[in-house]
C-alpha cells in the first residue's frame, strides 16, 4: 500500500508558522529536481493487440499470519514487530491467515478472474536468523507459485515488501539498521542467491523492492516507520543510495538466473501539486524527491516501470495537516483526495521522463462504501485508457487489494479489499466489486480494450459516502 505522505509532520501552530516561513525558501534541503535521465530514452507506443494484466497486489506481513510462538524453531521476527511490540503501531495479530490458508486466497482469485497475481516473500521467514534458512518456508512460497500457475494465474513475486528480519535491525543505533546495517546488502545477496533459482522456474515477473521510496521517506523524514527518524536528511540519501544498490542486485541476478524474467520496479507515486502557501516550493520539492529520488537510480535495469497511485495531494503544510480530517464524496475514509486526472497525468509524467512500458502496480480505495469503490476503479481505469489512447504503453492493473488487511499504522480500519474474511472459517466473502472487476476482465483483453474504456458517470454523481 501507498505510503508517501507527510502525515502528523507539523504538530503544532508554532510549528506551522515555522514550516510556513520556511517554505517560502528557495533553497530545499534535499537538492533541486533533477530533470530526469538525459539524453531521455524513446518512450515506447502501445500494441493494441498486446495482452493486458489484470492482477491483484497483497504483502506479506499484511496478510500471513506467523502461525508459529517464540521459542518454537521457525518462530521470526520483523524490525515491524519490534516496533508494534513499543506500541508504535496497531497489533497485527494473525492477519488474513494466508500462511496457513492460502488456498482460501487462491479460491478468491480465481473467481474474481485475474490473470496476474503480486504477493511477497517474508525475508524474516526465510532466514529468522541470520545465516539460518527455513527450508519449508521457502519450499511453500514455491509451492504457492507453483499453484497460481497451474490456475493459469501468472504469479508476480515480490522479494521485499517493507520489513526487515528483526537481525538488521539495531534499536541502539537506527543509522546502523535495516538498509544501513553493516550486513544487509551481504545477506541481501545470499536471499536472492536463495529464493531466485526456487522461484525461477513458476515465475516470470520479479519486482525485487515495494515502495522502497515511500519506505524510505516515511522511515528517515517522517519518522513513522522502523528506524523511525525525523528529518534525517543524511541518513535518507544514504538509504536511498543503499536500496537502489540491492535493487540493482536483485536485477541482475534475476537476469542471471533467468534471462527472460520482467524485472519490475514498483514505486508510490501520487500526484503532487503546488501551493500557493509553499511559495519556494520547499514542500512540493521535497515530495518530488519523494517520487523520484529511488527510480532515477534503477530505471534502466527495469523491464516494466510499477505505480503505485492511490490519490492526488497539494503540497503544503496545510494539506498534510488537514488530511485525517478530510472526508466527503471525493476523499476515501483516510482522507485521501480521490482524483484519476491525477492517475492520467502521473502516467504521462513517468512515460516522458522514463521511456518504458508500465504496470499500475496498486490502485484502490479505503471506503465501507462498495459503490465508491466501483466509481473509484472504473474512473480510474478510464484514466487509464485515456493514456493509452495518447500513446502510452501501460501493459496492466494491479487492484490493491484481495481482502480487507492489515494496513500498516492503520490497522484493520482502512477497508481496500475486494472482498472481507469470514473470521471463523477465514473463507474470502467477494464484495459486489469483486464481480464487476471480474466482469471488466471477460470484457477487456487487450491494452487496445483497454484504450476504450471511459469514465462512468460525472463526478459529481459518484456515491456520497465515504
Amino acid at each position: 500500500m501507498d505510503t508517501l505522505s507527510l502525515r502528523c509532520v507539523v504538530p503544532s501552530l508554532p510549528c506551522l508558522a515555522l514550516a510556513l516561513l520556511t517554505s517560502c525558501s528557495s533553497i530545499n534541503p534535499l537538492g533541486h529536481d533533477s530533470k530526469g535521465p538525459l539524453p531521455r530514452p524513446p518512450r515506447p507506443l502501445p500494441h493494441a493487440d498486446t495482452k493486458f494484466a489484470w492482477g491483484i497486489s497483497t504483502a506479506s506481513y499484511q496478510y500471513e499470519d506467523p502461525a508459529v510462538k517464540p521459542g518454537d524453531k521457525e518462530y521470526f521476527s520483523t524490525d515491524w514487530d519490534i516496533m508494534v511490540s513499543k506500541g508504535g503501531a496497531p497489533k497485527k495479530g494473525d492477519a488474513l491467515s494466508s500462511w496457513t490458508h492460502f488456498e482460501k486466497d487462491l479460491d478468491a482469485l480465481k473467481k474474481t478472474g485475474v490473470t496476474h497475481y503480486r504477493f511477497s516473500l517474508e525475508w524474516a521467514r526465510i532466514e529468522p536468523r541470520m545465516g539460518e534458512f527455513n527450508e519449508g518456508a521457502l519450499d511453500r512460497y514455491v509451492a504457492m507459485a507453483r499453484r497460481l500457475k497451474a490456475a493459469g494465474i501468472e504469479p508476480v513475486v515480490c522479494l521485499w515488501h517493507f520489513t526487515f528480519p528483526d537481525w538488521l535491525y539495531d534499536q541502539k543505533n537506527p543509522k546502523a539498521s535495516n538498509w544501513l546495517h553493516p550486513k544487509a546488502r551481504e545477506r541481501w545477496l545470499v536471499y536472492l542467491d536463495k529464493v531466485l533459482p526456487r522461484l525461477a522456474p513458476y515465475t516470470n515477473y520479479f519486482a525485487p523492492q515495494n515502495e522502497p521510496n515511500g519506505q524510505i521517506t516515511t522511515a528517515y523524514l517522517v519518522g513513522q516507520w522502523p528506524p523511525a527518524m525525523t528529518l534525517a536528511l543524511g541518513t535518507y540519501w544514504k538509504a536511498i543510495d543503499a536500496s537502489t544498490g540491492m535493487f540493482r542486485d536483485a536485477a541482475a541476478r534475476i537476469k542471471k538466473v533467468k534471462p527472460t524474467a520482467k524485472v519490475v520496479s514498483v514505486e508510490a507515486l501520487p500526484w503532487w501539486e503546488r501551493s500557493p502557501l509553499d511559495p519556494g516550493g520547499l514542500f512540493y520539492n521535497t515530495m518530488i524527491h519523494g517520487n523520484i529520488d529511488h527510480l532515477d537510480r534503477v530505471w534502466d535495469v527495469c523491464d516494466i516501470i510499477g505505480i503505485n497511485y492511490y490519490y492526488s495531494q497539494v503540497a503544503s503544510p496545510t494539506s498534510f495537516i488537514s488530511e485525517a480530517w478530510r472526508r466527503g464524496h471525493n476523499y476515501t475514509m483516510m482522507g485521501w483526495r480521490i482524483d484519476p486526472a491525477g492517475l492520467y497525468k502521473e502516467i504521462r509524467r513517468v512515460g516522458d521522463r522514463y521511456g518504458k512500458p508500465m504496470m499500475i502496480t496498486e490502485n484502490g480505495i479505503a471506503t465501507p462504501n462498495d459503490s465508491k469503490r466501483v466509481w473509484y476503479m472504473k474512473n480510474h481505469l478510464a484514466a487509464i485508457g485515456r493514456a493509452i489512447r495518447d500513446g502510452y504503453d501501460v501493459r496492466g492493473y494491479f487492484s490493491w487489494s484481495l481482502a480487507d488487511n492489515y494496513e500498516w499504522h492503520y490497522g484493520y480500519k482502512a477497508k481496500f479489499g475486494l472482498a472481507t474474511m469470514d473470521s471463523q472459517t477465514c473463507d474470502r466473502i467477494l464484495k459486489p466489486s469483486a464481480y464487476k472487476f471480474r466482469d471488466t476482465i471477460r470484457s477487456t483483453k487487450t491494452s487496445g480494450d483497454v484504450g476504450k474504456l471511459q469514465p462512468s458517470d460525472g463526478f459529481k454523481k459518484m456515491p456520497l459516502k465515504p
